[in-house]
């Protein structure tokens, strides 16, 4: 007979709990590793479909921390464990070692141009691709909410300066260099500008524009 939800949780919650964890030897079962992955990935699962499940109900502003751990069956601490702040349930969309990985696949000897086509490219079709950060209710959330709004501009902002750096490894150039700190920062207010005000962010033809601005700066912004 399958667990109960509540069951499966209140487990989840000790193992959540302990900080003693235990490391992975040489010859371990590599099913434990497997199966912790699993847990960390539902126990998220859970804290994010129980906060949109409360924003729906209660609005987002009326919706405390406290709250959304009840209703996911986790602690106040596992809570944290897993996001840093109510907001971040939110912006937070996992994609960080699937965009290392896209970025890494990027052939060598592209033009700064090719470059930011490419990863304009694929890091669409992978968050596009991706349930969390396509979810509709979510992206209706940033664009409705006002402090989601300025915290996903700062997180705009600190992408811009992380894009300085990634660009200075690929093309071999100094990330202080001047050109290549307004060139990062001319395309990622193009990027950021198009996106926020297209109210589908997953059209394809939004990856279209995008391309065709860069297609633009490159050929100078022509009128």
């Amino acid at each position: 007979m399958a667990a109960s939800p509540r069951r499966e949780s209140e487990g989840g919650r000790r193992a959540d709990n302990d900080t003693t964890a235990t490391p992975v030897l040489a010859g371990e079962d590599r099913r434990t590793v497997g199966l912790r992955e699993k847990h960390k990935i539902r126990t998220r699962n859970a804290i994010r479909e129980a906060a949109m499940r409360l924003f729906q109900e209660q609005a987002y502003v009326r919706t405390t921390v406290e709250q959304i751990a009840r209703e996911a069956e986790v602690s106040h601490t596992t809570f944290f464990r897993y996001f840093a702040s109510k907001e971040q349930v939110v912006l937070n969309d996992d994609l960080r070692d699937a965009k290392n990985d896209v970025i890494a696949a990027i052939p060598p000897g592209l033009s700064h141009f090719d470059f930011v086509r490419e990863l304009i490219r694929s890091i669409y079709l992978l968050a596009k691709n991706d349930p969390w950060t396509s979810n509709p209710e979510r992206m209706r959330l940033i664009q409705t909410e006002p402090t989601l709004r300025v915290s996903q501009q700062l997180e705009s902002d600190r992408a811009i300066y992380d894009t300085i750096g990634m660009m200075a490894d690929y093309l071999g150039v100094d990330p202080e260099n001047p050109r290549l700190r307004v060139f990062a920062a001319a395309v990622g207010g193009v990027m950021f500008h198009l996106a926020n005000e297209r109210g589908d962010h997953w059209d394809d033809s939004i990856l279209t524009a995008l391309l065709d601005a860069i297609d633009l700066l490159e050929q100078g912004l022509p009128l």
